[in-house]
């Protein structure tokens, strides 16, 4: 073959590294964001973080606090606002072209070679009020402080079990057992392999001493509070519980033997309430098997339900919805005021002083590598803001389209797709996408997660569509107002719904019904 030289002409697109960091923050929940710019701190030098009030920068972010007084605005003024190039220029970028171009390992943050102060140098998020709650100030304490505050399972029975007079190997082995508890209460590794796990698996007469303690230890465990700590197995809590119970005057002898009885069978028969097989197993009447079931239907099965870390369910919104001026006169919806959450939006300017001293200092290679670190530091800066930005936009147009909701409930959600909020807002799907993952929505009527908001549709008699939520909300609904002597079928639940015009498949509601976690009509039948 002989050498030669062609030309080719392709095109390709490149993401540049400012593109990448938009992507990727814009896909950040609040936790994740914090950790980032906790570690952009650590990292760059010209990036800080203020509590003073400064300047905002401007890149088309709108002011995040509206006002207090909403009736001065009209609706367009209070939920809408014009699309700024920012946001379009930062959020279109997460096309389905995700492929870094070429030298995206040697990211280049090299702007147009100026080092001085340029307007988005000034701090950014710094209309957001420092938070000055006092703990004791009742309602306005800081939930995260009170959930701190809780007291967990472990530190419960650990306090309890400061008060029983133990050698030191018992009261070792009481503590090694209330360590081992899951969230639930429940011991779920058999005491042998507790024994292997520290003696190891050669020494014998060790575990076997071992497995004696613990044995001694977890009957002590057994005797504490919440009554059916410790147990091994859901039948094991049950007993636990009604053994408490009998000791109780005020419980029926006869009926606590019988549940007694019960929770020795195989668990699935009093799930299936198979009251005739129970009644034959355990000797007794059909009216005592049934209220010994009914007993058994008043325990706890979670034990430590109450003590679960209420901090890890905190949810921090990013938006806020607040009801704006009075309802209207034709429909009856009010208008909303869509506003960003403060305290989520991290302040941040570049570092006046340390810009100021590479504005004075000759040029060279550390120069250009200084350079480099603020332009860096600006992007960072202007990308957090176009991340809010969309953030923002999007959410306006969430309540915009659910008005009906915010007013009426979940019986009156509207179907609504990605696809929608991105033709209006001339986004991609997949950033509509990432601005709706992780990020919540705290409303008059609760918080939800932006995806909340989008749900199929099914069709309805007069030819529209009903929302997918709202049918689960129906559904609820039906189950809630039953017979608890003669529950709904699904076949019923969906023949309900056709007489309310709505098309729905009896396989649909059984998936509804299950994922709202409501056990079929069997199981729901009053004893």
């Amino acid at each position: 073959m002989k050498p030669g030289l062609s030309l080719r002409v392709s095109q390709h697109l490149a993401l540049t590294p400012q593109l990448q960091q938009s992507i990727r923050l814009l896909q950040l929940s609040t936790l994740e964001l914090s950790q980032e710019v906790e570690q952009m701190l650590d990292e760059n030098p010209f990036l800080e973080r203020t509590a003073e009030e400064a300047p905002r920068e401007e890149f088309g972010l709108e002011t995040a606090d509206a006002p207090a007084q909403a009736d001065e605005y009209s609706a367009d003024d209070a939920i809408f606002s014009g699309a700024t190039s920012a946001s379009a220029a930062g959020a279109e970028g997460p096309n389905d072209a995700e492929t870094p171009g070429p030298g995206a390992d040697e990211p280049d943050w090299s702007g147009d070679g100026t080092v001085e102060m340029a307007p988005n140098d000034a701090e950014w998020g710094g209309d957001a009020p420092a938070r000055t709650r006092n703990d004791a100030e009742g309602d306005d304490a800081d939930a995260t402080e009170l959930a701190r505050s809780h007291e967990s399972l472990t530190a419960f029975l650990h306090r309890q079990a400061l008060s029983l007079r133990l050698s030191e190997v018992d009261c070792a082995a009481l503590r090694f057992l209330i360590e081992s508890l899951n969230d639930d209460g429940y011991l779920e590794e058999p005491l042998e392999e507790l024994a292997v796990a520290l003696a190891g698996p050669d020494d014998l007469e060790q575990i076997e001493e071992l497995v004696h303690r613990f044995t001694v230890a977890l009957r002590l465990l057994q005797s504490l509070e919440p009554t059916g700590v410790g147990a091994r197995n859901l039948a094991e809590c049950l007993t636990l519980q009604l053994k408490a119970l009998d000791a109780d005057e005020e419980a029926d002898p006869d009926t606590v033997k019988t549940a007694l009885t019960i929770c020795q069978q195989p668990l699935e028969m009093l799930a299936r309430r198979d009251i005739r097989r129970l009644t034959q197993l355990c000797g007794d009447g059909e009216e005592r098997t049934r209220a010994a079931m009914a007993l058994i239907a008043r325990l706890e099965p979670r034990p430590g339900r109450k003590f679960v870390d209420v901090e890890r369910n905190i949810i921090v919104p990013d938006v806020i919805v607040r009801k704006a001026g009075r309802a209207n006169g034709r429909d009856g919806q009010h208008n909303f005021i869509v506003q960003l959450n403060p305290d989520v939006m991290p302040r941040l300017r570049v570092h006046d002083i340390y810009a100021g001293a590479l504005r004075g200092h000759k040029g060279g290679e550390g120069h250009q590598g200084m350079q480099q670190r603020l332009q860096e530091a600006r992007w960072f800066i202007k990308n957090i803001q176009q991340r809010f930005d969309t953030i923002l936009r999007v959410s306006r147009a969430i309540v915009e389209r659910q008005k009906s909701f915010f007013t009426h409930g979940e019986l009156a959600m509207r179907p609504l797709v990605l696809r929608d909020i991105a033709d209006e807002l001339g986004l991609h799907e997949s950033t509509i996408s990432r601005v709706t993952t992780a990020k919540y929505m705290a409303t008059p009527i609760g918080t939800y997660e932006l995806k909340y908001f989008f749900g199929s549709g099914l069709g309805t008699e007069t030819g529209g569509n009903a929302s997918s939520t709202a049918v689960r909300a129906l559904i609820k609904q039906f189950v809630s107002a039953e017979n608890p002597t003669k529950p709904l079928s699904d076949s019923q639940i969906a023949e309900m719904l056709k007489e309310q015009g709505i098309e729905c498949a009896r396989r649909t509601v059984a998936k509804y019904r299950e994922a709202l976690k409501i056990a079929p009509a069997n199981l729901r039948k009053a004893l």
